[in-house]
């Protein structure tokens, strides 16, 4: 073993210049490979963060304008969700486990001890929290108690919290006012990008007789994996909402629906093609660095054709050739692939603590399997660039090689 490192060695060193450009073309290979890897693997913890911030498995919808007439009225009328609607699409969907409403409360302040919030007021009910992915952090969200006892009660963004009580975590417990009313603080939450404070439908509507249009109205659905499964219940909701509120089932602009479980679906396929065409770019390139150190060895056998036909001719046998040949070209391949790897992930810190939170890329590193899959791929590209040149040399003939000066 130790005879085979100082082999390597000294064939290394005894051609460093050919040897230093065949590994360039190497190291190119595998640190473009990485970079490419870790920018899509941000893409895809960007998609992955806007997911977690929503609910996939539901439908939204929001009011719109008619674009077709439809038994005696002309299109361009506005059709406007109501919370009626609720329970015609729960009784009539299978696939509906749950409805719920949001309608934004305008004109009203929320006051605090230190300060006060001019906009941002919901009124929702308790699904909300699921469909849009609400963390809480104190307390607790809106429940079905607030809902049913038109409790007074309301939910801060943290940041809201902070300015309206100094300090996110003393708002538990407390009192704002708001619509001339004190209202409960029962729980404090986070989101990426909501930053509205929410209160129980019910109560907005006893206190204000509310006209029972929202703005809009998130499906819950459950038991469906297909796009197939996704796009019927979204057919269904509608069909439901075109009878009540008579408009054609066909028009989609007479309400517009947000299906987010199919664009889940249709963004996880777009995102497997995306990996796969990294890495077949990635190998192209590595494949490059393949071709130059194949060539070396190729190279490396003509010279030594000599040495080669003196081991032979005393008792060699062509696996120690073809071992030493092949150990060489991974020497090479996994050297300088090491170099590529280093500087690919380097560069990947880099961009990740200037771009990390751009919108659409979001923390572009590669883990520890991507590196031991890349590992692989070194070990393999050595061995395959060194075997070609491998099996030319077991073909030397001892006696042809000794004449050869």
């Amino acid at each position: 073993m130790f005879d085979l490192i100082r082999e390597i060695s000294q064939t290394i060193k005894n051609n460093k210049l050919r040897t230093i450009l065949t590994g360039i073309a190497v190291a190119w290979g595998i640190f473009m490979l990485i970079v490419l890897l870790g920018a899509a693997r941000g893409v895809v913890n960007s998609y992955e963060d806007a997911s977690s911030n929503s609910s996939v498995n539901s439908i939204r919808l929001w009011s719109g304008t008619t674009s077709m007439p439809y038994k005696g009225y002309r299109d361009g009328r506005w059709i406007r969700l109501q919370d009626k609607d609720m329970d015609a699409i729960s009784n009539e969907v299978a696939t509906v486990s749950e409805v719920s409403i949001s309608t934004s409360v305008s004109g009203f302040n929320i006051v605090g001890p230190k300060d006060y919030i001019s906009s941002g007021l919901e009124a929702v009910y308790p699904d909300v929290s699921k469909t849009q992915r609400i963390t809480d952090i104190n307390g607790r969200f809106i429940n079905q108690k607030d809902i049913n006892d038109h409790r007074r009660t309301i939910v801060l963004h943290r940041d809201n919290a902070a300015l309206l009580f100094g300090d996110a975590d003393k708002a538990l417990g407390q009192e704002v006012q708001s619509m001339q009313l004190s209202w409960k603080v029962v729980g404090v939450y986070d989101h990426r990008w909501r930053k509205s404070s929410f209160i129980p439908y019910t109560t907005y509507k006893a206190i204000t007789g509310g006209d029972g249009y929202v703005n809009e109205m998130a499906v819950r659905v459950e038991g469906i994996s297909t796009d197939i499964e996704a796009e019927q219940a979204e057919s269904q909701v509608r069909s439901v909402l075109a009878r009540r509120h008579e408009f054609d089932p066909e028009d989609s602009n007479a309400i517009w629906i947000w299906n987010q479980f199919a664009n889940h679906l249709k963004q996880g396929q777009a995102l497997v093609y995306l990996n796969l065409a990294v890495w077949v770019i990635g190998i192209l390139t590595l494949l490059t660095g393949i071709v130059g150190v194949s060539n070396i060895m190729f190279v490396s056998v003509r010279e030594r054709v000599h040495e080669i036909g003196i081991r032979r001719a005393i008792g060699a046998n062509p696996n120690s050739i073809i071992l030493q040949i092949l150990a060489e070209s991974v020497a090479i391949t996994t050297l300088f692939g090491y170099i590529g790897l280093v500087a690919g992930m380097a560069i990947l810190q880099v961009l990740d603590s200037v771009l990390g939170d751009a919108e659409g890329f979001s923390n572009p590193t590669v883990d520890i399997s991507i590196a031991l899959q890349v590992t692989a791929a070194l070990i393999v590209a050595g061995a395959i660039a060194g075997l070609f040149p491998a099996l030319k040399a077991t073909k030397v003939k001892p006696v042809e090689a000794l004449r050869d000066e």
